[in-house]
């Protein structure tokens, strides 16, 4: 079932149109004004927003006990159990117990939101944001680049929601950011080129992001069949090794990949 919309803010189909399907305008409005229309959106990271934002100072009425932080904080709750398909401006609000219309004291539209809410996960990835060091002078480059890339996993398997926004947004936003920096921080120590550094991370890590992807995916879909990860996969194998011609070509394969 699809999600009620949202307010228009969010560009969703409850806004107020201004004029008709066929870009005529009504009522006393010049005909220049069909032109001026808003720019498209393209980041909060680019659009110029501030990094925070708080109660606005010029009106009494905002709701009192919020903050961008908890609304961040709540809204990836509600991703982690719902995901994004069924995640709204209104849903949100119920959660924090105001009006989907408080929200927008706090941030402009939905997208700006879900860009927030998915940099702030990369917080919990542990050993980030330190100032630089000389990469000869730590642990090895092979075993931190294995540490960031199990994190990286574990995040996205964490958080099923994370690949889907990876592949919509432009995820450079602060914490993300750390991240980055810190993988090519490892990187250094291999020696390699910077054309060579920057082919092995990509070969690195778009391998995590497509096996992070695949788990998490499939974490999900265990909770929503209500079994576990191991009698899922048992399940599965069962059903596949009854196939006629396939019973001996999978006669090993008895544990999850990974596991």
């Amino acid at each position: 079932m699809a999600s009620e919309p949202d307010s228009g803010r969010d560009g969703t189909s409850d806004g107020v149109s201004d004029g008709a399907s066929d870009g005529t305008v009504h009522g006393d409005r010049a005909p220049e004004a069909a032109a001026e229309r808003p720019t498209a959106r393209t980041s909060v990271w680019l659009d110029g927003k501030p990094a925070a934002r708080g109660r606005r100072n010029d009106r009494t009425d905002a709701p009192s006990g919020l903050d961008r932080d908890r609304i961040t904080s709540v809204s990836v709750r509600l991703l982690d159990t719902e995901g994004p398909a069924k995640f709204s401006m209104r849903r949100l609000a119920a959660e924090l117990g105001v009006t989907a219309m408080s929200l927008y004291w706090y941030v402009d539209t939905k997208d700006d939101l879900l860009e927030l809410a998915l940099d702030s996960v990369y917080a919990e990835i542990t050993g980030i944001g330190a100032p630089a060091t000389d990469v000869t002078a730590g642990p090895d480059w092979r075993e931190r680049l294995r540490e960031l890339a199990f994190q990286h996993r574990d995040l996205l398997v964490r958080h099923h929601w994370v690949s889907p926004l990876v592949g919509k947004y432009l995820n450079i936003g602060p914490r993300s950011m750390e991240f980055s920096a810190a993988v090519q921080e490892a990187m250094r120590g291999t020696g390699l080129s910077p054309r060579g550094q920057a082919g092995a991370i990509a070969a690195v890590f778009q391998f995590v992001y497509g096996f992070g992807t695949v788990e998490g995916h499939f974490v999900q879909r265990c909770a929503d069949a209500g079994l576990s990860q191991d009698a899922y996969f048992r399940r599965a194998m069962g059903a596949i090794r009854e196939q006629p011609g396939l019973e001996s070509a999978f006669a090993n394969a008895d544990s999850r990949p990974g596991c």
